[in-house]
């Protein structure tokens, strides 16, 4: 059973709700809370759900938001030419990317993109699969349309 609160005017209702937990799971969220540094347990609480919710949405391959993080050795023969034509070839779905020389080798580049989700997970596995690749990173995002 839930009850609406009254606090001030808010276009979405805030409900105050019940429910039950195990205490081990209950000290375990409590270790995640204080880990988090968040403001209150509400708060985290919500973010915990809408963390599910974008996972959901990658699950059920809509459109969403990624972003494809790559460490590489730009030393490596064609390896930049490589990871260029590979973006050329996702333009359509990429919005922006950064690039950053880390030491006189290695390099980062953050790519965010924007697409089905399967066809986030082809390009960022596509471009980690490039010899000199030392490491790559997909952050799930979303594009907010159904977080409440």
């Amino acid at each position: 059973m839930h009850e609406p609160l009254r606090r001030g005017v808010r276009k979405t209702p805030v409900v105050r709700t019940s429910f039950s937990i195990e205490k081990p799971l209950l000290d375990a969220f409590e270790r995640l809370f204080r880990a988090h540094g968040a403001g209150n347990r509400s708060e985290f609480f919500r973010d915990l759900i809408r963390e599910k919710l974008v996972q959901k949405e990658w699950e059920e391959n809509r459109e969403c938001l990624g972003t494809i993080t790559l460490l590489y050795n730009h030393t490596k023969r064609t390896l930049s030419d490589r990871l260029l034509r590979l973006q050329h070839g996702h333009f359509h779905a990429i919005l922006a990317s950064t690039h950053v020389h880390l030491d006189h080798d290695l390099c980062a580049e953050a790519i965010l993109v924007r697409d089905r989700a399967a066809r986030i997970r082809r390009m960022a596995d596509l471009l980690a699969r490039q010899k000199g690749v030392l490491h790559m990173s997909l952050a799930l995002g979303s594009l907010g349309r159904d977080l409440p």
